[in-house]
Parts: structure tokens; sequence; C-alpha cells
């Protein structure tokens, strides 16, 4: 009974409350999207498979200690080039075009894997052991260290990174969101970082000014094309675009609009939202459970970001503490980015709302990185939480 108690004690039970609760209000929002015409199957029974699948993800991921995860992270690491690697060499079979883009292992007829969904976490766990590895060997820190280590941290996004910006921009995203979030928390000195961050900034803004001032320049030096810009154009202006990118974007800004403060109930969904299930789940949120709705879903994510940094702020290991931020800053960038394309705030990306939008490769990669959290916990003993006499 002793032993028992021991071992519950090591789970972290609120994280799971919490994803029990992501469970309850996915099943709900993609139940009440399929009330629509558009659909002939029924994807919550499928979620609910992806959930069960995850929570196999997260318990085999509580077997391991954070120590191995840092001994394995350059496996992982390598593993999850080799996988992006096959989407390009592997055939049509295998790898079949979806959407435009090569981005997906066939699985079956009717699932697909996207392994740059689980390349996120690997991508996570080799930063952190890059950063730690660096402090470790050079504990006198200068301004050349911390450039040293900014070059390191940016070799090893880079792996990954150049297999998809081209087929899958927003994923894209969703890694220098990731870095940057580390980096942030890696101790490196904002002489760096402000520099750096700001000359991005600059360079995205006059590009950005290009696009809308001054496109034929970008045509002729750049070889850039006018539909190439339609993304932007349709997302500061979509009722000019309403056959084409601005339709999905319309769709949305009228669902979350008709919605007001309490929605129009499980059954009263008015307009039609492409996706309703996936990307745009948010906007089917909004319309039918009004502002309330939409607020408790928010909510829902501010409760589990609060929960993962004060992990992060817990633990005593600077290598869990950098694992944590790297799944903060993924979560995070997911959310803003899907909720922010829904109501014009930033341009329509193909990212899901976590946890909470129907896929399975979205779900078990956030459950793969979830399990770290886990673990963290589930170790605790070793990793967390001791006494700084010890």
């Amino acid at each position: 009974m002793e032993n028992r108690q021991r071992l519950a004690d090591r789970i972290d039970w609120g994280l799971l409350f919490i994803l029990m609760l992501f469970f309850i209000v996915s099943a709900i929002s993609i139940s009440s999207a399929q009330t629509s015409g558009q659909y002939a199957q029924n994807f919550v029974i499928r979620q609910g498979v992806w959930y069960i699948v995850g929570g196999v993800i997260i318990a085999c991921t509580m077997y391991f200690d954070p120590e191995q995860y840092k001994r394995m992270a350059w496996y992982t690491y390598g593993f999850g080039i080799l996988l992006l690697l096959g989407l390009i060499v592997s055939p049509e079979s295998l790898v079949p075009e979806r959407n435009g883009a090569h981005s997906w292992y066939k699985i079956t007829e009717s699932v697909l894997i996207q392994p740059s969904e689980f390349v996120k976490t690997f991508l996570i766990l080799a930063l952190a052991r890059v950063i730690t590895n660096h402090h470790e060997q050079t504990p006198v820190k200068t301004f050349q260290t911390d450039f040293k280590l900014l070059v390191k941290i940016g070799l090893t996004t880079m792996g990954p990174l150049i297999f998809i910006i081209a087929d899958d921009f927003g994923t894209a995203l969703v890694f220098i969101s990731i870095v940057t979030g580390i980096i942030l928390v890696s101790g490196i000195t904002w002489k760096l970082i402000v520099p750096i961050y700001g000359s991005i900034a600059v360079i995205g803004g006059t590009v950005f000014s290009l696009v809308l001032f001054a496109p034929n320049f970008l045509e002729k030096y750049l070889g850039l094309h006018p539909y190439q810009f339609g993304r932007i154009y349709s997302w500061l202006d979509p009722y000019n675009y309403t056959r084409e990118e601005g339709f999905h974007l319309i769709k949305s800004l009228n669902a979350v609009g008709s919605g007001q403060i309490y929605g129009k109930g499980f059954n009263g969904s008015e307009v039609y939202i492409p996706e309703a299930h996936t990307d745009f789940i948010f906007s089917g949120i909004a319309e039918r459970f009004g502002f309330v709705g939409a607020s408790v879903v928010i909510s829902l994510f501010f409760i589990l970001i609060y929960h993962l940094t004060k992990t992060a702020l817990d633990t005593k290991e600077p290598y869990n503490a950098y694992v944590c931020a790297g799944v903060i800053s993924m979560i995070t960038f997911h959310v803003f980015q899907n909720i922010g394309m829904t109501i014009q705030l930033l341009p329509i990306t193909g990212i899901p709302l976590p946890l909470i939008s129907y896929g399975g490769s979205s779900l078990m990669g956030n459950m793969l990185a979830l399990g770290l959290i886990f673990s963290m916990k589930f170790h605790h003993r070793s990793y967390m939480f001791s006494s700084d006499n010890s």
C-alpha cells in the first residue's frame, strides 16, 4: 500500500486533470462541428482513439528519466532528421502529396503521420542538451562564449528547418518560436539578443512594407511572383479576395462575430466553415458557445501554460528548465497563431489548436512533449524538489 501511494504521489495529477478537460472540450467542439452537412464520418471517436494513443505515449515517456533523455537527445534528433529526409526521397506511394506538399507518411488509407510534429520535441531535447553542455564546459560567461552558444543553437535548428521551410512555412515558424523561447532563458547576454532580433524585425518589416507598397521591386530583384503575396493581401483585406485566399478568413470572422456573448448553441451553426474540426475549430467554438465559450478555452490554455511554467521554476536541473521552456514556447505559439488567424490578428497558416483540433500527428506530438513534463514529476526524487544541501 505504501509503494502504491508513493507511485501515485509521483504522477502529475494536476497536468493529467488539465488534459482530461482538454479532451472534453475537444470532443464537444468536434461533435458540434459535425452537426453541419460537410461531415459524413464521426471524428469524435477517432479523436478519442488518438487521445488513448497519446496516453500510451505519455506512459512510455514517463518510464525514462530526464537524464536519459539528455543522453538520447542526439539520437532522437538524428532520427527526426532521417524522418524529414525520408519525405524527400520516399516514393509517392509512401509520401503522397497533400495540399501541395509532401509532409506526411501514409500508414494506411485513412492514417497519415506528419513527422515534423514529433521533430519539434526532438529539437527541444537537442537544444536543451546543447545549452546545458555549453554552460558546463564554459562556466565563465563572456560575449564570445555567448556568441559561440548562439551559433551552436542556430546550427542545431537549421538541421530540421531546411527540410520543412519550403513546404510547411507554418511549422517552420513553430520551430523558430521554440528556438526563441529557449534562447531567452539560456543566459545569453541581451547585448547579443537585442541586436540580432532587432535586425530580424527590421528586415521583416522592410520586406512586409515592400510587399504592400513596392511589390514590383520584389518581383524584379528577388524573382518573387504576385500570387505569392496573396496570403498577405487577403489577410489585410479579405473582402477583396472573397473567392480566393480571403474565403476562409471571411467565414471565420462571420462565425466568431455572430456568436456574440453566449453563442448559438451546440446545433446552432449557421456559417459554413471549411475545416471546422481542424484548423478553424476555434471559429466554431466562438460561434456555437460565444464569447463565454471562447474565453473558457483560452483560460484553459492559460492554466496549462501556468502549470508548465511552475514546473520549470520548481525544477533544480537546468536541462529540465530548458525543456520546459521549449514546450511552453511551442504550445504558446500554436495557440496564439491559431486563434490569431481566426480573428484576423495574424495571417492564415495551417497550424492546429493544440489538444483541441482533430488530428493524430498534432495530438501525439503534443502528448510526447507533455510526456517529458510528466517524466520530470515522476522522477522528482532524483531530479526535482531536492534539498539545496543534498
